[in-house]
């Protein structure tokens, strides 16, 4: 049997790759789970969980935004379309409506409570980030010991908190800015980064540099781990209480005693089954 450089016999190699590349592969499904799992709200019984709205088995039919001139819901089809309230105040579809002084306290609690509920989303959304691609950036450190390769995923680091920025940093909340929006800069990140750890395993491997790359994979590895797993406990607590926040909004508004078309004003709403 012919021998590789660095004597790695052919079966070797064969194991060896094959074992790097399952490391790779946990190591990518362990990320996504990562960045996926942590959210403005966690579902504790859900079995994949999702960055998104419902995750507190509440869910919002609408694109949110939240500034100094008030709250605006709005949506591309659907009655009512759009929905405004400012002050105590409220517009249904760019037409006024008349509303009692208890619901226009109640709409006061609802502005004042999505005012404060949006920078928190905004910071564990970013922490999220932060947890994904520091669990990147340790894969790309153990299985290459480039710096180089680091810092490409901090390229990807930045430019994903940047969206964030853009987006729930200034307050608005649409419904794709946490489905392909965000999602697809995570998995372009870990696509472009899957590759590039393939080509460096097998030029370690083939090269004989196979044992460097476990040792410095095994010295990194526990260090990771214990800083995820604590990251990942702080945010689930945020996410949680997140969820108690938006409960308590979603209970103002099933208060208002206001009706459109004879029905109640729904802004938030339980998530299907199943969602």
């Amino acid at each position: 049997m012919h021998a590789y450089r660095g004597g790695l016999s052919c079966e070797a190699a064969v194991s060896a790759t094959r074992n790097a590349a399952m490391t790779v592969l946990f190591r990518r499904a362990a990320l996504a789970f990562v960045c996926l799992a942590v959210s403005a709200a966690t579902q504790a019984d859900d079995a994949t969980p999702r960055f998104s709205s419902d995750q507190c088995a509440i869910s919002t039919p609408y694109n949110v935004l939240v500034d100094t001139g008030g709250v605006w819901l709005y949506r591309d089809s659907g009655a009512p379309k759009e929905i405004f309230f400012h002050d105590g105040r409220l517009s249904v579809d760019r037409e006024v409506q008349t509303v009692g002084t208890a619901d226009a306290a109640r709409l006061r609690q609802l502005e004042s409570g999505a005012r404060v509920l949006m920078p928190q989303v905004t910071t564990v959304a970013r922490e999220s980030v932060g947890v994904a691609f520091d669990a990147l950036a340790g894969v790309v450190e153990s299985m290459t010991g480039s710096a180089r390769k680091v810092r490409q995923v901090e390229r990807h680091r930045s430019d994903t908190l940047a969206y964030i920025d853009t987006t729930l940093g200034t307050g608005r909340w649409d419904q794709d800015v946490f489905g392909e929006g965000f999602e697809s800069r995570i998995e372009a990140a870990a696509e472009q980064m899957t590759g590039s750890l393939g080509r460096s395993v097998m030029w370690q491997v083939f090269t004989g540099r196979a044992g460097r790359m476990e040792a410095r994979a095994e010295r990194l590895e526990a260090e990771l781990d214990r800083k995820i797993e604590a990251r990942s406990a702080a945010l689930e607590t945020q996410a949680d209480s997140l969820c108690t926040q938006v409960r308590e909004l979603q209970s103002i508004q099933a208060a208002l005693d206001y009706r459109f078309n004879g029905q109640r004003l729904v802004m938030l709403e339980d998530a299907p089954p199943g969602d």
